[in-house]
Order: structure tokens, then C-alpha cells, then sequence
């Protein structure tokens, strides 16, 4: 395995994630760099970074991965296409869309479809890519399910598990989240057709895991650990 992937091909796979409501403008320079040495797909930021992102990320291989109405998904649909377009026009090359997770389990799909397919449009227009996240801690094998074969005609760029911000009410009273499992991936790429890419992300943070997930058929993750991730396969002999 080692010498049929590169490096490069697992950088490839990485958005390096910048999203927790507490990072600083000097954490997430920190972490662009990390990208940039690292040469990883994407660093997905938050709005209102992604100029300053652009700017560090300028004439390296990494882009600029914005999401929108995170983590929860529940502006309207007008606010998504704004967003989404002030995002582009800023730089990102990339869009995270959280799907509107009460429409999804009240089975009004068609409004689903139609938000979907409406913030796909602007992505295009502004030759961007989207990546809808269906938070599938929220969701049954059904909803899922349905969510595929919405994005299955809409064809989003990537359907993605998680915002790793979905905390679930445990039988405990404590809040977590379960992120990619294996099962909802192989769920997502069973009922997505082939060129609807699958992003693992909430739970990803070891290259074991990351090569797990690859081989399931997912080609994006997003991953706080990219750092340690690629670090352990150099130890290992990817070049």
C-alpha cells in the first residue's frame, strides 16, 4: 500500500479543519501554515476568515474551504445563497452546507432538494464546489438514505457525514456525537452514484483511520489531527 499512495495523495485527502468558535486570528494563521507546509486540499474556516485565509494561502496548492449556516443549518434558504456567494467572492473555492436537519426529518424533501440544488447553483456560477453535510448523528439509515438520492440528482460535488459540532443528548444527560462510523459511510457511498465524492469528517484523527476510510471509497476527510496524521505516515514510509 505504501508504494501505491503518496503523501501528496494523503495530503490530498485532508481538509484541515479551523472551526471551533473559540480560534483566535493567530490560531487560525497557525493552522494555515500547517496546511500550506503540508500542501492539504483545503483549510475550512469560517466565514469571516476566508479572506484572511486566501491571503496566507496565496501561491500554494492549498484552497479555501468556507462553510455556511454552521453548524446547524437552519437559515433560510436566501441566507444560504448570500453566504455562500459573499464566501466565493472572497475566495473559497470550496462550500460546506449543513442540510436543513428538521426539514430532513419532517420529510419535507422537496424543500430540502430545493435548498440544496439553489446553493449548488451559486457554488457553480462562481465555479465552487459543494460539499452538503447531512449531520448524521441527527438522522436514521432512512434519512440518509433519502439525503443520497436527493444529492444523487442534484450532484453536489461531496455528501459529508458531520460538522463534528452535533451533539447528541446521551442516555447519560452528556452531550456527544459518533461523527463518520463506518456503516454511514458505506451507507453514503452505497446510495450516492460515483461522482458524488463522500467527506468522512467528526472522528477521523489518526492515519489508521484515515486509510480505513479510504478504502471504504471516501476521498475527503476534515481533520483537526492533519499535523499528526501525516506526520505518522511519514514514520511509516509514505513519501
Amino acid at each position: 500500500m505504501k508504494n501505491e499512495i503518496t503523501l501528496n495523495a494523503l495530503a490530498k485527502m485532508i481538509d484541515h479543519s479551523l472551526l471551533h468558535p473559540t480560534m483566535t486570528d493567530e490560531i487560525i494563521e497557525k493552522g494555515c501554515q500547517i496546511a500550506k507546509k503540508y500542501s492539504t486540499a483545503t483549510v475550512c474556516v469560517k466565514p469571516y476568515a476566508v479572506e484572511m485565509a486566501v491571503k496566507l494561502l496565496k501561491g500554494s496548492e492549498t484552497k479555501v474551504c468556507s462553510v455556511v449556516t454552521f453548524p446547524h443549518g437552519n437559515s433560510t434558504t436566501k441566507n444560504k445563497c448570500l453566504e455562500t456567494e459573499e464566501a466565493c467572492k472572497l475566495g473559497a473555492a470550496e462550500i460546506d452546507m449543513v442540510a436543513n436537519i428538521g426539514k430532513v426529518l419532517g420529510g419535507d424533501l422537496a424543500y430540502v432538494e430545493a435548498e440544496i440544488r439553489a446553493v449548488n447553483e451559486v457554488c457553480l456560477n462562481n465555479r465552487a464546489i459543494l460539499k452538503v453535510i447531512f449531520e448524521n448523528d441527527y438522522l436514521q439509515d432512512r434519512h440518509i438514505i433519502e439525503l443520497c438520492g436527493i444529492c444523487a440528482k442534484v450532484k453536489p460535488a461531496f455528501v459529508k457525514t458531520s460538522t463534528g459540532y452535533g451533539f447528541v443528548k446521551q442516555a447519560n444527560g452528556m452531550y456527544n456525537y459518533k461523527g463518520a462510523t463506518l456503516e454511514h459511510l458505506k451507507l453514503m457511498r452505497k446510495h450516492c452514484p460515483p461522482e458524488v465524492q463522500i467527506k468522512a469528517a467528526g472522528g477521523v484523527r489518526s492515519l489508521e483511520e484515515l486509510l480505513k476510510v479510504r478504502e471504504l471509497g471516501v476521498t475527503r476527510i476534515g481533520a483537526t489531527a492533519t499535523e499528526a496524521i501525516l506526520e505518522e505516515a511519514k514514520k511509516r514510509g509514505f513519501n
